[in-house]
């Protein structure tokens, strides 16, 4: 006990701690308000009377705010760093929202995902190029205390909205503005830190170390992006199973209770929050390479295992196989930045609007799928999806190397 005290104390003493914590708690925050949409689904289709096409085109709206536009924002702050960039997308988040309670027509919704979506495109690639500023010598650390911030905040949400939204109607959406003002708060350091860093880059006059030599020649680090976006294709159409339809696997199979299956998604949103944590500081220490190809290829022994497992069994499997996967994306991104590490803002918006698209596109395919085949066949197609984590193998190694100023 004495020695996880010990630990504890030494990383709150990790310096810009109190940053970190903010852009983890700005992240929370910023998600809790993303995933009240999806949430509210159920009471938007019987209040504007719209089909199941009308919630696709909804959803499809949302997802490319969402993803497309995370790495044309973190290119334009690459070139032009914005000290207010953070609040900003948090003001279309809230406008979002508020349009979302009180809109009465499906173009109104759409105009109101579609601003929510934009806020995130925004928060995702500027906060996580704060984030490895800030971090230091221990970014991986300090990407994943960043991102279990997101994990926290996406599952408390929908807890949110049956408590507070469900006895008493959409409208009271608007309440969740409540997070919003909370998120500003949080960001208010952030952002004065991020002035002091411009500031002190400024005065030193180092901008001309952006243009520092990559890692890697051009087609190497072409070739080397391509191995990794196979990685978290990999990583995310399996994800997208277990995220989306592993209640009603558990439900289809064991016939569990709706409540049962719900506790059991709970373990598994809990493997990936406890995965996400560890997956940084591992990766600072023993490197990103080995991370990357053990977290997702070593997914595959759980994840084959499980389509013939019994309930309790499947249980265990799903943390394990969430706990694995999880842990990957902060060695991940931060290998990715290490490819370009003058473009932190785009590399991040592209990595992360390409994990939400691929999470989306394969929600839908494998819905379909379902439909076709029945839900168990989903999970014996997808169990063979983190193999393709073997290409991780490709990934050339890179020496460690400081972050050029933003």
């Amino acid at each position: 006990m004495a020695n996880f005290f010990r630990k504890l104390k030494g990383l709150a003493a990790t310096p810009n701690f109190h940053i970190l914590l903010a852009l983890s708690a700005a992240h929370c925050l910023n998600d809790l308000l993303q995933s009240v949409i999806t949430a509210v689904y159920p009471m938007l289709k019987a209040d504007l009377g719209i089909n199941f096409a009308e919630i696709g085109l909804i959803t499809l709206v949302y997802q490319l705010a969402a993803s497309i536009f995370q790495p044309v924002v973190g290119y334009v702050f690459d070139r032009r760093p914005f000290v207010w960039s953070l609040p900003i997308g948090m003001c279309s988040t809230a406008i979002g929202i508020l349009l979302f309670a009180f809109s009465t027509s499906l173009p109104g919704i759409l105009f109101a995902v579609f601003m929510v979506g934009l806020g995130s495109s925004t928060l995702h690639p500027e906060a996580s190029r704060i984030t490895s500023l800030a971090g230091r010598q221990r970014r991986g650390f300090a990407q994943s205390v960043f991102q279990v911030g997101g994990n926290f905040g996406g599952s408390i949400g929908p807890l949110l909205v049956a408590l507070i939204v469900a006895p008493h109607g959409r409208q009271y959406v608007a309440l969740f503005l409540i997070f919003a003002l909370l998120c500003f708060r949080a960001m208010a350091p952030i952002c004065r830190w991020y002035a002091s860093y411009l500031r002190d880059v400024r005065s030193r006059e180092v901008r001309a170390e952006r243009k520092a030599h990559l890692p890697l020649s051009k087609s190497r680090t072409i070739f080397t992006i391509c191995v990794i976006v196979i990685l978290i294709f990999s990583k995310y159409v399996y994800m997208a199973s277990l995220s989306s339809y592993y209640t009603f696997y558990l439900i289809d199979r064991f016939g569990i209770t709706v409540s049962l299956s719900q506790i059991c998604l709970f373990v598994f949103v809990v493997s990936t929050a406890v995965g996400t944590l560890v997956g940084g500081p591992v990766g600072d220490r023993y490197g990103r390479k080995t991370v990357i190809w053990i977290s997702i290829l070593g997914t595959a022994p759980f994840s084959l295992l499980m389509p013939h497992a019994g309930l309790s069994l499947t249980i265990v499997l799903s943390f394990c196989a969430g706990f694995m996967l999880s842990s990957a994306f902060p060695a991940i991104l931060l290998y990715a930045q290490e490819l370009l590490p003058t473009k932190l803002g785009m590399i991040s918006g592209l990595f992360f609007g390409f994990a939400f698209g691929v999470g989306g596109i394969a929600s839908a395919v494998l819905g379909d799928f379902a439909d076709a085949y029945g839900i168990e066949a989903v999970y014996r197609f997808c169990a063979y999806t983190p193999l393709l984590g073997v290409v991780a193998l490709l990934l050339p190694d890179l020496k460690k190397r400081s972050l050029p100023p933003a």
